[in-house]
């Protein structure tokens, strides 16, 4: 699997292109953002699966980068850097970042947690190929839920009609918990379909990715949390009673049995 590190101190580059190198990766070490966006031109080679993205760089910060990398490519990125202050974390998820890891870390849950986005990464590539059998099921129509248009095939949101840009994990997300409006996901499950990863650990990611969604979509009370359970998209309330027929109006229509 092949993966950009981009990383401007040689040190900590170093020690990560050794332990990933051992664990199967074919490593590029770019020293900057500049650097890092000339790699990612197709070049005819295998492209890149994930990119480890730092943000404090020479000549750019990383937020740029990783907002050049999303607006002409979907290679899934983690942002891997030292500022752990939750304006920063927000802010990389609504770039387009598809994870988030503060230095220190632990070696083995980053190793995961590359694994989970390039997982994740290669699903639609998997699943856009027309199958040659009658078995498999009619693509999925899109989801309607509280003036939500959700179109799964063109991964396209619109809220009464204005559409709304989402990141790829915000996305998954909604989709996820509008299959059944009212129903609780926990959290295990949640991560299990969005991240590909276990939810220890992660609860603030989640927290994050849940605000963008009510922020975004300018719906606040759109996700209720449960607490020490999960998340539940709330369902739509019936349909507010109409005001006393005028005498003069004609007698309503007998339902249908």
């Amino acid at each position: 699997m092949r993966l950009l590190l981009v990383e401007d101190d040689e040190r900590v580059a170093a020690a990560l292109v050794a332990v990933l190198g051992r664990h199967g990766f074919q490593v590029r070490h770019a020293r900057s953002g500049h650097e890092a966006l000339d790699a990612l031109v197709p070049d005819g080679n295998e492209p890149y699966r994930v990119v480890l993205l730092d943000l404090g760089l020479p000549d750019r910060d990383g937020f740029e980068v990783c907002s050049r990398i999303r607006a002409g490519s979907g290679v899934p990125v983690i942002m891997v850097t030292a500022r752990a202050d939750i304006r920063s974390r927000i802010h990389g998820l609504n770039l387009g970042a598809d994870d988030y890891v503060t230095k220190p870390y632990d070696m083995g849950e980053l190793l995961a947690r590359i694994h989970a986005v390039a997982r994740r990464g290669a699903a639609p590539a998997a699943v856009a190929a027309p199958a040659a059998t009658d078995d498999v099921p009619p693509p999925r129509g899109p989801l309607e839920s509280r003036g939500i248009r959700i179109d799964r095939e063109r991964r396209r949101v619109s809220v009464d009609g204005r559409d709304v840009p989402l990141t790829r994990k915000e996305f998954d997300l909604l989709a996820l918990l509008a299959q059944s409006p009212g129903v609780v996901y926990r959290r295990e499950q949640i991560f299990s379909e969005v991240w590909r990863s276990g939810w220890e650990g992660n609860g603030r990611t989640l927290e994050v990715h849940i605000g963008s969604l009510r922020t975004k979509l300018a719906l606040p009370g759109l996700v209720e949390a449960v607490r020490g359970v999960g998340y539940r998209l709330i369902p739509e309330s019936p349909q507010t009673p109409r005001p006393p027929a005028d005498p003069a109006d004609p007698p309503p229509a007998t339902p249908e049995i």
